[in-house]
């Protein structure tokens, strides 16, 4: 199967959560690593989260920086890169930010039309997989129109389906120095789990960035 290179960028807490026990989005990381993260993203053909995500953040997933955008631009590259949503039943809502010119959505066959049809103007709509989205098939058609370098940045959910599929190369994490505890707050994979042949990891690098620290791990 031909897909593109795919990795995860998260931040985290020192105790491993992404966010709140109700979800809602913090503040982990510093100016530092939010530089890095517009970097990625800059260097990157595509973006994407789960539904989970939007609903919870209603996150842009645009480059920030007009310098880092005009350089893809002398690259001959769009300025911003793909934003794409996994999203079976089409949750993602009319007014998300992240809908508009250079967005996907990709759902189940099973996604209701009325939902599609709210959100065709703001996207494109990629239909793949029966009741859930097929992951691999999404890479490959992802493959197929040219994104050979794909940025995750989450949900937990969406990052567990990833890993267990085997679909990733690549994971960054930044840790802060916080705590936020709760056993219902995600962390970095949730899902349910392995019970065997846990997915190894080999580390890359470790840098000191802002208060916490960065982390990049290759997946075996």
């Amino acid at each position: 199967m031909n897909r593109p290179f795919v990795f995860i960028n998260s931040a985290m807490s020192a105790d491993g959560k992404i966010s709140s026990r109700d979800r809602r989005q913090i503040r982990i990381s510093g100016k530092e690593d939010l530089m890095r993260v517009d970097e990625l993203r800059a260097a990157s053909d595509a973006i994407m989260v789960g539904v989970g995500t939007v609903l919870a953040d209603d996150p842009g997933l645009r480059v920030k920086s007009r310098i880092l955008r005009e350089k893809r631009k002398d690259m001959g590259q769009l300025k911003e890169p793909f934003r794409i949503v996994a999203d079976s039943n089409a949750r993602t809502p009319a007014n998300a930010k992240i809908l508009g010119p250079g967005c996907m959505i990709a759902v189940s066959y099973s996604a209701p039309e009325e939902r599609l049809d709210r959100l065709r103007s703001g996207c494109e709509i990629i239909k793949c997989g029966t009741e859930m989205v097929d992951l691999p098939g999404l890479m490959e058609e992802l493959y197929n129109r040219g994104v050979r370098r794909l940025m995750v940045e989450g949900g937990a959910r969406l990052n567990w389906s990833l890993i267990e599929l085997g679909l990733v190369d690549e994971i960054y994490i930044y840790i802060g120095g916080l705590i936020i505890g709760g056993e219902r707050a995600p962390s970095l994979v949730d899902g349910p789990g392995f019970r065997n042949s846990f997915p190894r990891l080999s580390l890359q690098s470790v840098q000191r960035l802002d208060e916490g620290l960065l982390l990049q791990w290759e997946l075996h």
